[in-house]
């Protein structure tokens, strides 16, 4: 059978499981409506489409079409950037036609915590990952639905702890959202993932007595590309320099990757997917600090670009997100500068201000109809 066919297959088997022969003339038109119109709609317009009728409501409600939507939704045409600045939070649109300030809407934090103890840890596919400074919890959010679940468990499984601990959100070949946490207490360490398909957790067993898990290195949160999870360890303080990690999220194992390497004492880097790909910008050369952008290809990197030189405080505290099919990123700074990158251009010309967002502190995330709860339908 073709791969069309068998496509075609799903979705009549799909559509007949809401209340429809697949043979009528109309569900011909609702298989086209579905897979070809609606998927493709912005999130909140599928939200609206729901109120047409209420078959449409059946079918646009599943947790099989949110999955899909998701899989086929323009990432740039629906990222957001929010901040929390307040009980109401801030949402920008992120738009490279206009350099100026940003229309933003307000959502209120469906969370009981103080908003101030409220910190953004990373987000995929639309949910964000939150941890309550204050407890230590952790939450997965989608803030276009308002949808929250709580993960910490009782016997303080998914407890994170600041600047020790690292995370990272994906999905699984079963459309099970995972979150893995390493958490790192008196010199050890342990991973944990949580499935929201079963609302537990379980336990990883890795390999413990490498060098790398022991002393004060410092992780970054994961970045999901291609069914494996990528960590960066920073390990500049034991003489180690930089070590890419990758978990692959099917046999749950942990595998040391290749990184580029400089001759500088110190470099660092920031992982973004582009197109796919994983990719990741390394700031090398102290004091006359060079940011180049690579991409991984196989087993290993190859040199893209190579930003003009801009003050170090930009680069040294922020995070570098694509946000376009054009070439430009967005670069946000710690406390919530933000600037565009053309890489069309050159010079200090391919830096563009773009606006200031005066939250406490902010994540850049997609608008999907993605739900932290597996049977939400």
């Amino acid at each position: 059978m073709s791969t069309n066919n068998l496509q075609s297959c799903k979705r009549k088997k799909f559509l007949h499981g809401h209340g429809r022969q697949s043979s009528s003339i109309d569900d011909l038109g609702l298989d086209i409506l579905v897979y070809e119109i609606l998927i493709r709609l912005p999130a909140k317009g599928v939200g609206r489409s729901k109120c047409v009728c209420k078959e449409w409501l059946s079918v646009l409600s599943t947790r099989h079409f949110a999955m899909m939507h998701c899989r086929h939704i323009s990432t740039s045409y629906n990222q957001k950037f929010i901040a929390i600045d307040s009980r109401l939070c801030s949402v920008f649109p992120l738009s490279c036609e206009d350099s100026g300030p940003l229309l933003n809407s307000r959502i209120l934090l469906p969370f009981e915590a103080p908003w101030n103890k409220v910190n953004i840890l990373t987000s995929f596919e639309g949910l964000l990952c939150v941890c309550f400074r204050n407890t230590g919890k952790l939450v997965i959010w989608n803030p276009l639905t308002r949808a929250f679940k709580e993960v910490s468990s009782s016997n303080s499984r998914g407890l994170y702890k600041p600047k020790s601990d690292a995370i990272g959100l994906y999905v699984d070949k079963t459309d099970d959202y995972k979150l893995l946490h390493i958490k790192r207490r008196r010199g050890r360490m342990w991973v944990h993932v949580y499935s929201s398909m079963f609302d537990s957790w379980h336990k990883i067993t890795f390999a413990n007595k490498l060098r790398c898990w022991r002393g004060k290195p410092i992780w970054s949160n994961g970045t999901f590309c291609k069914g494996v999870l990528y960590f960066l360890v920073n390990c500049f303080i034991e003489n180690k320099g930089v070590m890419l990690f990758g978990f692959d999220v099917e046999s749950e194992r942990f595998r040391l990757k290749t990184f580029p390497r400089f001759p500088h004492a110190y470099y660092d880097g920031n992982l973004v997917v582009v197109h796919k790909d994983l990719h990741v910008f390394v700031t090398h050369g102290p004091p006359n600090w060079t940011v180049d952008l690579w991409r991984m290809e196989g087993e290993s990197w190859v040199k893209l670009w190579v930003f003009p030189r801009i003050q170090p405080p930009m680069i040294l505290s922020c995070s570098i997100t694509h946000i376009t099919s054009t070439g430009r990123f967005l670069v946000v700074s710690n406390d919530g500068v933000a600037n565009e990158i053309d890489t069309t251009k050159k010079g200090v010309d391919c830096f563009l201000p773009l606006v200031w967002f005066h939250g406490l502190q902010g994540a850049i995330y997609t608008e999907t109809l993605s739900s932290p709860d597996f049977y939400f339908d």
